[in-house]
């Protein structure tokens, strides 16, 4: 599967974005999907991640209450909605897919459970 993010842009604070990452080449009802996202001289860290069927979001502490991922699967679309943007928000974003097993679980934080990443899309927050 391919995935394409998109979104990204400057805003300043307390502003909101919505990024969207787009699937092709296969349907995403087979995926669970995160978002992710690295600052500048920082490691890449979790910020949210949706089941396949959209029943159950996860969120990093520091965006619970702002942030919220949804799905649509009949347009292959994963969004994330970003409101009360902060300077330390500013990274750059990346979409990514983890295959549904047969255990039905869902390690959603773990980056090196995602087999596919889209490129990333810069979100800066001026204050």
């Amino acid at each position: 599967v391919q995935l394409q993010a998109s979104g990204g842009g400057l805003v300043q604070a307390g502003n909101s974005l919505t990024l969207s990452c787009a699937a092709s080449g296969q349907t995403l009802t087979t995926y669970h999907m995160g978002w992710f996202r690295q600052a500048p001289g920082k490691e890449r860290e979790f910020v949210a991640g949706i089941t396949w069927i959209g029943h159950l979001a996860y969120y990093a502490d520091s965006v619970k209450g702002r942030f919220t991922i949804s799905r649509d699967n009949g347009k292959n679309t994963v969004y994330l909605q970003m409101n009360s943007l902060k300077p330390e928000d500013t990274a750059v974003y990346f979409c990514a897919a983890q295959s549904r097993d047969g255990s039905g679980t869902y390690r959603y934080s773990r980056a090196n459970e995602y087999e596919y990443w889209g490129q990333g899309t810069l979100v800066t927050v001026s204050s």
